[in-house]
């Protein structure tokens, strides 16, 4: 009798440190492999200066974007700066992601995402730990927090110091939050992006990637050691005053567009604004340079 006892406590207290081991939620899809760049309908990786087309900004926004230079990535401490979460999938090259598991009850943690471009690496939790307090440090990775719905993995991504939208100056403030979808169908993968800043967006912004998965790709190490470039005078910093930016109008007349479409907005997003379009004036195009005579 007082072996039976025995077992019973002992199934009890086996059940209850079950119980608060965290649960293997079985993801109904396997991420791990790695992915290399499939081609996007909105890919914008080379954007042209002053083309906000497609983008839900703010004229602080704009501002921003058109007080902004090229010669930023001259300074020192801006050489090496990898791209932020929100853009880091939209980064030339491929991906590599892989889990972490609970070494006793084999759930899945957190996913391991590396990108090719400074070898960025960012953690996904899995394990339903806190998000950081407001005073934590905010990185260019930031925090993110997943969970399955359904069979696509949604996470959401908080702590992002400040970055863009867009690589010619388009700004996403800290204070913005980034929710994703990971979607995989067989060999293919396409990542949801969600850009919600109550700073420089009106709207949200809504951006996908796609990738193919290849098995025999492989990652290559990517360095950068920041070094004295150009010679400047003390406290420069690179920049254009309000209305001097003459490279503006390139891109519109460049692709005959009106210079409303290209400042973008959400108005710009739209397909009712299709109307609009064609009752705006189209600025003439670029002027060819005459070469010199021989």
């Amino acid at each position: 009798m007082r072996h039976a006892y025995r077992a019973i406590i002992v199934a009890c207290l086996m059940a209850c440190a079950r119980a608060l081991l965290p649960s293997p939620v079985s993801a109904q899809v396997d991420l791990s492999g790695t992915w290399s760049q499939a081609a996007a309908p909105d890919n914008t990786t080379d954007p042209a200066i002053g083309d906000y087309t497609g983008l839900p900004i703010n004229d602080a926004a704009r501002l921003r974007a058109d007080s902004w230079t090229a010669e930023k990535w001259a300074q020192e401490e801006h050489e090496c700066e990898p791209h932020p979460a929100d853009y880091t999938f939209r980064s030339p090259g491929g991906i590599r992601i892989w889990p972490e598991f609970d070494p006793v009850s084999q759930a899945v943690v957190a996913w391991h995402v590396q990108v090719y471009w400074m070898n960025a690496q960012r953690t996904i939790y899995m394990d339903g730990r806190e998000a950081p307090p407001p005073y934590a440090a905010y990185t260019w990775e930031g925090f993110s927090a997943g969970k399955w719905d359904g069979d696509k993995l949604k996470v959401t991504t908080i702590h992002l110091k400040e970055g863009w939208l867009r690589r010619n100056g388009v700004p996403r403030s800290p204070k913005a939050t980034l929710t994703e979808y990971f979607i995989r169908h067989g060999d293919f993968l396409t990542i949801v992006s969600i850009v919600k800043d109550p700073v420089y967006l009106t709207e949200p912004l809504v951006r996908t990637t796609h990738w193919a998965l290849n098995p025999g790709y492989t990652i290559s190490p990517s360095t950068c050691i920041p070094r004295h470039e150009f010679d400047h005078p003390k406290g420069w910093v690179p920049h254009h005053l309000p209305g001097t930016n003459e490279w503006l109008g390139e891109f519109p007349s460049t692709f005959g567009i009106p210079v409303e479409a290209g400042r973008g907005g959400a108005e710009t997003i739209y397909p009712e604004y299709q109307s609009k379009l064609a009752s705006l004036p189209v600025p003439p195009p670029p002027q060819k340079k005459q070469e010199p005579s021989k």
